[in-house]
């Protein structure tokens, strides 16, 4: 089954409830959409939401750098994809651009192979389709204190048993602490909390923040310093009680390396954006290794296969940011979700959203 053509598509669709994150200006939902053709008549579709621009940079490198290497090619041998496109760009560095470009092909190849297959992916990779635990995100700093704490008693209103919330950028010290003891009272014993930092601190702040939390039996504390500052991480890791999570921000299991071999970070979160399927399943099989459980960030409907396959799957994050963007959305239940039973990763634009929100390309 040969690569025959590669085309992309740009969107700018609006939230249905725009996330007030409080330290970077997000606008509409800004998609990058990736379609493989091959000679079988299969397509693969990926996508990529970069959340902070680069939409046209990572559509350029598709097309100039990785399309060339692929048209040809056997689509089903995704692996060795993955190595040629690695190997033709690490000049151009082993993060980034290239990397998000190549995650996008990347999750359009597992695409046609589940579909080739006639088989979901999970189900290609040996999982099942028991219901997958999920925590409701997005019980942001711009909220406020009032706020926050609202939309985590609506997420239990609707079954979630976990919730994250967000502290630094805006809040003082004081602020944070009175901010997650007040959620805890208010949600009771019974509801896990994760607590967001997004890169907000140094490690100072961080271990003084840590300490004075400890009571209040906190899932995890994430991204607490700046993602390359893996010293940080491993000083406050060794300095509070509560457990460490990171990763979204790391590219591919080589970036993930420092957390995976010291385990001071006993909860990975990677981004498909940066590594697609072929990376989190090594990162998850790695990490496995070491005893450290995988809740990737965010695109909880591509996520599903993934967790449904791996035996150190944790949580799965949704925000709901994509629902009304989806032919078929995977809604969650009970605060699990189901991965989907359709050959692929099984997700589709709706497609009236390409006539009505086109990106305008500068």
């Amino acid at each position: 089954m040969i690569i025959s053509d590669i085309h992309t598509q740009l969107l700018s669709v609006p939230y249905e409830d725009p996330p007030k994150i409080g330290f970077i200006d997000i606008g509409n939902i800004d998609l990058l959409i990736v379609e493989i053709e091959t000679s079988s008549g299969l397509v693969g579709m990926g996508f990529l939401h970069p959340i902070a621009g680069g939409l046209q940079t990572i559509e350029m490198c598709i097309h100039e750098m990785l399309k060339p290497l692929l048209i040809g090619k056997d689509a089903t041998k995704v692996e060795t994809l993955w190595k040629t496109m690695w190997d033709a760009t690490f000049i151009q560095g082993r993060m980034g651009i290239s990397v998000m470009a190549m995650s996008a092909i990347d999750i359009a190849l597992w695409d046609i192979i589940g579909k080739n297959n006639n088989q979901p992916l999970w189900k290609l990779w040996g999982g099942s389709d028991t219901p997958l635990p999920v925590y409701g995100s997005g019980c942001y700093r711009g909220l406020g204190h009032d706020g926050m704490i609202e939309k985590a008693k609506k997420f239990v209103s609707e079954g979630y048993k976990a919730i994250k919330m967000q502290v630094a950028w805006g809040f003082t010290h004081d602020e944070d602490v009175t901010n997650v003891r007040d959620m805890r009272q208010e949600l009771g014993d019974a509801i896990k909390i994760m607590i967001d930092v997004n890169q907000g601190w140094g490690v100072e702040e961080a271990i003084a923040f840590g300490k004075a939390i400890e009571n209040y039996n906190v899932e995890w504390l994430e991204e607490p310093v700046m993602t390359d500052n893996f010293d940080g991480y491993h000083e406050i890791a060794n300095s509070i009680s509560t457990p460490l999570a990171g990763g979204e921000n790391h590219f591919t299991h080589h970036d993930l390396m420092p957390f995976i071999k010291s385990g001071k970070v006993p909860t990975l979160q990677p981004d498909i954006m940066r590594g697609g399927y072929t990376e989190l399943k090594v990162i998850a099989e790695l990490s496995n290794k070491n005893n450290i459980k995988i809740a990737p960030h965010l695109f909880m409907e591509l996520n599903t296969h993934l967790n449904a396959s791996i035996p150190n799957a944790s949580w799965l994050e949704h925000m709901g940011w994509y629902n009304h963007l989806w032919v078929n959305p995977i809604l969650p239940k009970d605060g699990t979700a189901v991965p989907p039973n359709i050959p692929g990763h099984g997700m589709a634009f709706k497609p009236e959203l390409f006539k009505e929100y086109p990106y305008k390309k500068i």
